[in-house]
């Protein structure tokens, strides 16, 4: 619950703090600047998303042409579809953290960070969700006519 918690009271807080932050933008630099910022941020956060994705897929498949599990490529997928989102969400704190998910080396840590701390236990096994080894029914079965 403390997860929602958080997402809940950050759903409520950035709005405010991008309104914020974009009309003390605008008071120093103007306006018309500001819109033009703001617009130039999604037209280049539109332009990574699909040169970062096409290359994520790339990775993906060529992983998979050498028989390789493309773990970091399944999780930086939709890091950058996150990233993208937010970077034609207008606002410059979203814009940040849209750039922080698209630029590689920092997607890539990411992606590290999730993979090991959320999909890999320490022994470098997938985790298996509680309900799922608690329902395995082991057993044999025997067709008949």
């Amino acid at each position: 619950m403390r997860n929602f918690q958080i997402l809940f009271l950050s759903v409520l807080i950035i709005p405010f703090a991008e309104i914020y932050l974009l009309i003390q933008v605008g008071g120093v630099i103007g306006a018309f600047p500001t819109i033009l910022l703001v617009v130039f941020t999604a037209v280049l956060g539109a332009w990574l998303l699909r040169q970062q994705g096409f290359a994520t897929f790339q990775r993906f498949q060529e992983g998979l042409a050498r028989g390789e599990i493309p773990a970091y490529e399944m999780v930086e997928g939709p890091i950058i579809l996150v990233g993208g989102a937010l970077l034609l969400t207008p606002g410059f704190i979203t814009d940040i953290i849209g750039f922080a998910c698209l630029i590689p080396q920092l997607r890539r840590k990411i992606a590290q960070y999730v993979i090991e701390h959320y999909l890999v236990q320490a022994g470098g096994h997938f985790q298996q969700s509680k309900a799922t080894e608690n329902n395995v029914l082991e057993g044999e079965f025997h067709k008949e006519d």
